[in-house]
Parts: structure tokens; C-alpha cells; sequence
């Protein structure tokens, strides 16, 4: 009697490959807009604190410069993950890089804070749909074995950009009067590139699948087998595409309790980034740095970024996801603490480097588990969701620094931050833990979605 081989489904055929060039190329060029995203979130800061001198601004209107983005970025999200889920993760992710490279390059010849206000929260929306589909779109071809590696890797590329934007801040803004406008206006890259990310990047297996797209679903697989020396397996007719589940299917019985983990880590995490390094060069420079001063410390305690990244790629697939993400959330509360009692330059420099280490840690390890929470009919509206309510946390966090600072000072602000980070890192707790599960392997989704 003759045993029968089962078909193999199109996302085990990926699941099964080796890391190829096809996956550095979806990832560099993922990473890449990715990086302009951070670059042009980066440059705010700089240009808040130039801004500040050249334009005589009141800390609350550095205040709604800096969380306007973000009101875009809230919004940007939710929409992001929507369409993705119904358009394609590729269209959706060069639309977003076309909306925020135009509106950024308008928001160099911005006249008034109204003006800037209006351009930044159209910047916003595009930066705020471009994270969540990104990160989906790596883990849908990512083999499960390192698909969270691999998700860092591309959350690394944050790193890079927040980089970029500390050397433009260092090189080009104090130059000037019209440095924070040269500034922006490199922030324009990003419409170029969204060609490039049309034409070059796949589109998701997946998706494709959903959608009944099964021939070019088929050629996608055999490009990255082809790419790994693999033989083709043929596979499985594809079910019909079932309706986009929304965002009601986010609180279905057997998803509500993850939602709510996923959303209370993204608040935390949000709320202490963002309100810490949104402000930190305009904070250095109120407690007596200059403006070149107060860069060149951001620039360095920003490349302390790189190796928080690495290290939570190699404990990723080593330790799980959850426990991971718990550790730099606690190390970031410890290293906000540490900030807030620090006295003197080189105790500044070193703490801010601390902290800088473990928080991107915790966003690399955040952005790996996101996705593997939904299922594909849901995951980017889910990924979407989670960050635009994060997003909420990054529009309060600026409005809040001025107040406390009154209040406490330096120290008052990062221990509030330290607070929202230990809040996090207890969420991150209830998180499910996915490492080297396929994405389709979830005994505890919910059989059907409505």
C-alpha cells in the first residue's frame, strides 16, 4: 500500500526555506523606508529645539509640534492596517512612503506654526500606516525559525534612520536660520523611494492567497525557492478569500485578552519613547548644554540604539519573544531611572546610553511579536490597531513633559517614563508566546472570525 504525501501549503514551502537574498532584499528594502520613517521622527526633535531659539516658541507650542505627528501617526495606523488587509501590504507601504516624503518636503517652507502644525499631522499619517505594514509584510515571508531575528532586523533599521536624523540635527541644523528647513527637505527622500518599493518589493503570500490570487502567490514562492535551490512543491487550490474581519474581530472571544496585553505594551512603550527622546536635546539644552552640546549627546546616546537591537535579535529565537520583551522593558525602566538621578555630563552620557540600549531592545522584540498574534485575515488590521493606540500614548507624552517638568524637574519626567515602562514590561507578561510556530499555528484564535 502506497503512503500519500499531503500537499504542501504555499506558507510551509516558506516556512521551510533558508534565510535567501530574496528575504535581504525584501528586508533592505523594507529596512530602508523604514529607516527614512525614524529619520524624519528623528529630525522633529532637532528642529523643535532650533525652533525653540529662532522662532521664540512656548514650550506648550514645541508641544503640539511634537505630538501632532503623532495624532497623524494614530490615525495612519488604524487606516494602514485596514487597507493593507484589503488592498496588499506592498501598496499600502509605498503609499505611505509617498504621503510622508511629500507632506515633509512641503513642511521645510512652512511659514507659521499653523503651517507647520498642518504638515506635520499629514506626515503623520503616512509614518503611522508605514510601521505596522512593514513589519507584517517581513514576518509573511520570514521562515518561522527566525522570523522574530528577522523582524528585529528590520526594526533595527530604525536605529539607523534616528541616526541619520542626529547627524543632519548635528551637521546642518545650527548652521543656519534656514538649517531646520534643509533639514525636512531631505526628509523628501522617502517619495522617491516609494517607486522603487512598488516596482521591487512582493507582495504577501499570504494575502495573496486570501485574495484568490493563487498564480501570483504560486510565482512569489518560486522566486524565493528558486532564490534557495529548492525544488518546487506544488500546492493546494487556496479556499476562497473570506471577508476582511475589521476591527470588532480584534475583541472576539479567544483574541479580546491578547488585544488588550498587546495594546496596554504599545501605550507604555510609546508614552516613555517618545516622550523622552522627543524632548531629550531641548531638555539638555534647558538644563545648560548648548545646542551643539545637546546634539552631540543625543547623537551618541542614539547609537546606543544599534547594539540594544543586536542583542535582542540573538535573545529573540533564544529565550521567546515574551520573555525578551519583559527584560529590556524592565531594563528600560531601570535605565529612566537612572536618567532622571543623573549629575553631570559623563553620568547624563552614560545612563541616556543605557536607556537608549534597553528601549529599542523592547521595540525590536514588540515589533516581532505584533504580527504573530492574528491570523492573516487580521494581522495587519491588528498590528495597525495596536499601534495606532500606542500612537495615543505619543500624543499625550509631549503635552506632558512641560507640566512635569514644572512640577519635579528632569527627574519627575523620566520617573513617570520609568512607571510606563514597568507597566509594559507586566502587560508583555500576558502576551502568547510564538517562537518558531508557523503564523498559521494558533490553537488559541478563534476558529472563525466575525
Amino acid at each position: 500500500m502506497t503512503a500519500t504525501t499531503s500537499p504542501t501549503s504555499r506558507a510551509q514551502r516558506l516556512d521551510r526555506l533558508p534565510f535567501t537574498r530574496e528575504h535581504g532584499r525584501l528586508v533592505f528594502g523594507s529596512g530602508l523606508g523604514w529607516a527614512l520613517d525614524a529619520m524624519d521622527v528623528g529630525l522633529i526633535s532637532f528642529v523643535m529645539t532650533a525652533l525653540a531659539a529662532q522662532w521664540a516658541l512656548t514650550s506648550t507650542e514645541l508641544s503640539w509640534i511634537g505630538s501632532i505627528g503623532f495624532a497623524g501617526m494614530a490615525l495612519g495606523a488604524t487606516l494602514g492596517g485596514l487597507l493593507a488587509d484589503r488592498f496588499g501590504r506592498r501598496q499600502v507601504f509605498a503609499l505611505t512612503l509617498l504621503v510622508f516624503g511629500f507632506a515633509t518636503g512641503a513642511a521645510a517652507l512652512s511659514w507659521s506654526v499653523g503651517a507647520l502644525l498642518v504638515f506635520r499631522f499629514l506626515i503623520g499619517l503616512g509614518l503611522g500606516a508605514e510601521l505596522p505594514v512593514a513589519s507584517t509584510l517581513v514576518s509573511e515571508f520570514a521562515p518561522a525559525r527566525v522570523r522574530g531575528r528577522v523582524v528585529v532586523l528590520l526594526e533595527a533599521f530604525w536605529a539607523v534612520g534616528w541616526t541619520l536624523a542626529a547627524l543632519i540635527g548635528y551637521f546642518v541644523v545650527p548652521r543656519s536660520d534656514d538649517g531646520w528647513r534643509w533639514a525636512l527637505a531631505l526628509g523628501a527622500l522617502p517619495a522617491l523611494y516609494a517607486v522603487v518599493v512598488r516596482r521591487g518589493l512582493p507582495e504577501s503570500v499570504r494575502f495573496l492567497e486570501l485574495r484568490g490570487r493563487t498564480d501570483e502567490a504560486e510565482a512569489t514562492v518560486r522566486r524565493f525557492e528558486t532564490a534557495a535551490g529548492v525544488a518546487p512543491a506544488p500546492s493546494p487550490q487556496a479556499p476562497p478569500a473570506p471577508p476582511a474581519p475589521g476591527l470588532r474581530a480584534l475583541w472576539a472571544p479567544g483574541t479580546r485578552g491578547r488585544t488588550a496585553a498587546l495594546w496596554t505594551v504599545w501605550f507604555g512603550i510609546n508614552f516613555s519613547y517618545y516622550g523622552a527622546f522627543i524632548w531629550l536635546p531641548t531638555l539638555l539644552f534647558e538644563d545648560g548644554f548648548s545646542l551643539v552640546k545637546s546634539f552631540q549627546y543625543t547623537l551618541i546616546i542614539t547609537l546606543a540604539q544599534l547594539p540594544g537591537y543586536a542583542t535582542a535579535a540573538v535573545l529573540i529565537e533564544k529565550w521567546g519573544r515574551r520573555p525578551t520583551l519583559a527584560t529590556f522593558l524592565v531594563g528600560s525602566a531601570l535605565g529612566a531611572v537612572l536618567f532622571a538621578s543623573a549629575d553631570g555630563d559623563t553620568t547624563v552620557l552614560l545612563t541616556g546610553m543605557v536607556l537608549s540600549f534597553f528601549n529599542l531592545g523592547a521595540w525590536g522584540a514588540l515589533y516581532a511579536v505584533t504580527p504573530e498574534i492574528y491570523p492573516t485575515a487580521l494581522r495587519a488590521t491588528g498590528a495597525g490597531a495596536a499601534a495606532g493606540f500606542g500612537r495615543l500614548a505619543s500624543i499625550a507624552a509631549p503635552l506632558c513633559v512641560p507640566p512635569l517638568v514644572d512640577a519635579g524637574g528632569t527627574g519627575l519626567v523620566f520617573g513617570v517614563f520609568a512607571a510606563f515602562f514597568a507597566l509594559a514590561a507586566l502587560a508583555s507578561l500576558a502576551l502568547p508566546e510564538r517562537r518558531g510556530q508557523a503564523l498559521e499555528h494558533d490553537p488559541a484564535a478563534p476558529a472563525t472570525i466575525r
